[in-house]
């Protein structure tokens, strides 16, 4: 197969087109190209009069070694790579066997848990998935609880069960993480083995929604079972049992679950996610170390969709052929601090998010369609545990949980969230009615003055940034758009560091993955690093040295937000 890569062609160009450009590209007749596989396609709107699409491709044609020779040098004509995933491990169900094996567990059943169990089972290792939430349709009923009735179920909710956090939002499925072992395309896959659409295997910024994400997460468990795992909803880890053994160093032992059951375990992955703030205090008090880092703080913002898609299209007819419009926006405060958007949710809602009693956590949230009214983002300026939060690795979760109380004080209760226009955020004023822009967050919003439940650096700041952003999209600032507090969960508040081979710095057989530990950030990222993990504990269970191309990859890693 040979890849092409940068052909343009216009939106609406038909099927025969991009056939004709593969041929003109490499200077053959068109009935020399034998198969088109679509690789990547992406947009081009820099010119928004002009928009095209970009296609990365690998073809199949005839005297495919005479056409690479005559092009040898040329940057955008080359052999297609081999982009499929190969087992680290290919002898598991005979290590299954041993008398001394001891399956392992990971702990958490979001996008991280969910493929290192699913490649563990892959590889005959017999994964033990223990997930403190419900399973995925119970646990949606659990969340529909929250946003239609104000009941919160603190162990049931976005947060915690089946599919993590991951399941109730946009559903993106890209990343900015380096991937030279297409961990990323292994995700992808089954993905669409599970039920998910196959162009994500080749748009430049896939995503599914919250709907299809359900099934999926199904089917992938169905799966794992098949295979040898086992679930265990209800498992709530409350205590890690670490014995010494001496020159070898801590180790883990065991874990103790919330209704006093006891599991041995001598590999576990902690994919427990960003929220999972009683896990990390009892992973602190078992002198596991952890350091605190950088988050985000903000709230989300709501336009109509109309605004965004005429500001980046410029063409309403554009639409049906591109989808609802995105957009990424950056703005450098005189405060010192960064104001970003987060996890845009074009056509799409923002949720109530909390999975503590008392407190009010906005995230956002699109199905497949992206077809709701408003576009939605997190407006989030940047926190350090240095300067805003020193005290040790959990005074981030503390710093969280102050502002998340002011803000369901400022809602009023009953899980309503605080709101104000952008017109009355800037003018410095609280709002006491709403106008044209109505908010899309469950179970409701109460008018109020945002700065009650924001640090006054973030107000400065974002004050600063939304005049900005208007100057990069028309209508940004319009000042019936809504603000919608608080944004807090942008990312885990602490980092558990890990060596070269997956395993806690201080604490063998125990393998920090995901978001929860500091090393993704979003679904795809979340996916590669459990993968990488279930890689590391195969490894180790084999008595195998790690790979240098795994230890490469063993790096913090964000999807593109």
């Amino acid at each position: 197969m040979i890849r092409l890569t940068e052909l343009r062609l216009p939106i609406d160009h038909d099927a025969a087109a991009l056939t004709q450009a593969v041929a003109d590209r490499l200077g053959v007749p068109v009935a020399d190209v034998m198969d088109i596989h679509i690789f990547r396609r992406g947009h081009d709107a820099r010119r928004r009069h002009r928009i095209v699409l970009v296609y990365t491709v690998d073809c199949a044609v005839r005297d495919e070694a005479a056409i690479l020779a005559a092009h040898e040098g040329t940057r955008d004509i080359m052999a297609a790579p081999d982009t499929s995933y190969h087992f680290v491990v290919d002898d598991g169900p005979v290590m299954a066997r041993r008398a001394v094996f001891v399956r392992p567990v990971v702990i958490g059943a979001g996008p991280c848990g969910l493929m290192a169990a699913l490649v563990l089972a892959q590889m005959g290792l017999r994964p033990l998935v223990l997930e403190r939430g419900k399973v995925v349709r119970e646990r949606t009923v659990d969340t529909f609880a929250l946003w239609r009735k104000s009941i919160l179920n603190p162990e049931s909710n976005v947060q915690f069960g089946e599919g993590g956090a991951g399941t109730f939002s946009d559903g993106k499925l890209y990343s900015q993480v380096s991937d030279p072992r297409h961990y990323g395309r292994k995700v992808l896959a089954e993905f669409v083995r599970a039920g998910a659409p196959e162009e994500i295997l080749y748009l430049s910024r896939p995503h599914i929604g919250t709907f299809r994400l359900v099934s999926m997460v199904e089917h992938i468990r169905a799966e794992i079972e098949a295979l040898g795992g086992e679930y265990r909803f209800g498992a709530h880890v409350t205590d890690f049992v670490v014995h010494d053994d001496g020159a070898a160093g801590r180790r883990i032992a065991a874990l103790r679950l919330a209704d006093g059951d006891e599991i041995a375990a001598s590999h576990v992955v902690l994919a427990i996610g960003h929220s999972a703030r009683d896990t990390f205090g009892s992973l602190h008090a078992a002198g596991v170390e952890m350091v605190a880092k950088p988050f985000s703080i903000g709230v989300r913002i709501e336009h109509p969709q109309s605004i965004i898609n005429t500001a980046r299209y410029g063409q309403p007819d554009t639409v049906p052929l591109l989808g609802a419009a995105d957009y990424r926006l950056v703005h450098h405060a005189a405060n010192g601090r960064g104001v970003y958007s987060f996890c845009m949710c074009p056509g799409g809602t923002v949720v109530a998010a909390t999975s503590e009693a008392g407190q009010v956590v906005t995230n956002g949230m699109s199905q497949y369609s992206r077809a709701e009214r408003n576009a939605n983002a997190g407006i989030v300026v940047g926190v350090t545990p240095e300067r805003d939060y020193p005290g040790g690795p959990l005074a981030g979760i503390a710093f969280q949980r102050e502002w998340e109380r002011r803000a369901f004080e400022a809602g009023g209760g009953a899980y309503f969230a605080p709101a104000q226009t952008v017109g009355d955020f800037l003018d410095g004023r609280p709002s006491t009615t709403l106008g044209d822009v109505v908010p899309s967050y469950k179970p409701g919003v109460t008018p109020t003055d945002l700065a009650r439940c924001l640090p006054e650096f973030a107000v400065t700041a974002m004050r600063e940034a939304l005049p900005a952003f208007e100057r990069k999209i028309a209508g940004f600032s319009m000042r019936d758009a809504v603000m919608t507090g608080v944004e807090t969960r942008t990312s885990s508040p602490l980092r558990i560091p890990r060596g070269v081979d997956g395993q806690g710095v201080n604490v063998r057989g125990l393998f920090p993955a995901g978001e929860g530990a500091g090393y993704a950030g979003g679904i795809l990222s979340a996916g590669i690093d459990g993968i990488r993990i279930a890689e590391a504990v195969a490894l180790s269970l084999a008595g195998r040295p790690v790979e240098v191309a795994m230890q490469r990859g063993m790096t913090h890693a964000t999807d593109a937000q």
